[in-house]
């Protein structure tokens, strides 16, 4: 025996969603979603790399003193820890923005939110999870059309 009934088209509420949905869709292309998210969390991370140097890249000693004292990252010692930390929040932004090694670059910056979620300020768990949201989506899905990645067609 065979199902001759079929399914009406969606009424109501359901029609008002699949409208707005398609709207969304069409308004909101993949290509401005990736540069969005791109450039929010690299903003974040070369700012806060922006406070730990006076000049260039000249890390100041007040950077020092916090990584010696403050933040106390285990088993690594606080000069190195800076430096990896500074570099990191310059290096890793730029390539975010310009759209190379999108995913290496962001995979990079996760794990640093990790190392700040667990050891540094474990207390600020929803602004390291907005971090972290923005940084799987680019491991994920990378830098999108607008990137050298794609130009270079990287993956």
């Amino acid at each position: 025996m065979t199902d001759t009934t079929t399914v009406a088209p969606p009424t109501g509420i359901a029609t008002l969603i699949a409208r707005f949905t398609h709207l969304v869709e069409t308004l909101i292309p993949p290509w401005l979603l990736g540069l969005v998210v791109r450039f929010g969390i690299a903003s974040v991370f070369f700012l806060s790399g922006r406070t730990k140097v006076d000049g260039v890249l000249h890390i100041t000693d007040g950077t020092y003193y916090l990584f010696a004292e403050e933040y106390r990252v285990p088993f690594i010692p606080s000069n190195l820890a800076a430096h990896m930390a500074t570099w990191a929040e310059h290096l890793f932004p730029i390539l975010l923005v310009l759209g190379l090694a999108t995913r290496l670059s962001a995979l990079g910056l996760l794990g640093m939110t990790l190392v700040i979620q667990t050891f540094v300020y474990p207390g600020a768990w929803a602004t390291h999870l907005t971090w972290a949201g923005l940084l799987l989506y680019l491991v994920r899905y990378g830098a999108g059309s607008v990137s050298v990645d794609r130009l270079l067609r990287l993956p």
